[in-house]
């Protein structure tokens, strides 16, 4: 019994220990995009945050509002979607069983419920309905 748990207990400092390097890893991450159009550039946190907002090239002043705004919005969706899958790679390893002796399974994480319409994608579609697939498979 104590073998099993000071195994249990490795496994869980090693846990411990993936989550803060990927944590660490994650602090200073962001992705840099520019809209199709060139108009607009902007900077995405790990959190999916708007960290920056550029106009290269002033082609903004050729723009309508509603031009503008949506390329603003095409941007900062795919800089988000694209922090939300770096983030997902960081802790992938983490959402698999460990293996181990003591059978410890990996983190379940609901990416869905941590990212919402980042994953979506610019286009609407995106991984909500492979999730909702996904789902249906796991309850049957």
């Amino acid at each position: 019994m104590e073998k099993k748990l000071s195994q249990a207990m490795a496994e869980l400092e090693a846990v411990q220990e993936a989550v803060a390097r990927a944590e660490d890893e994650l602090s200073q991450a962001s992705a840099t995009i520019r809209s199709r159009d060139r108009a607009v550039e902007v900077t995405v946190g790990a959190q999916g945050e708007l960290t920056g907002l550029k106009f290269p090239d002033n082609k903004y002043r050729n723009m309508t509002g509603p031009q503008l705004a949506a390329s603003v919005m095409e941007a900062v969706q795919v800089g988000r979607e694209q922090m939300a899958r770096r983030v997902m790679d960081v802790f992938a390893p983490l959402t698999q069983a460990s293996g181990g002796p003591t059978g410890i399974r990996g983190v379940d994480i609901d990416w869905d419920r941590a990212f919402g319409s980042a994953l979506d994608g610019p286009d609407g579609g995106g991984r909500r309905s492979r999730s909702r697939l996904h789902d249906e498979i796991h309850e049957d």
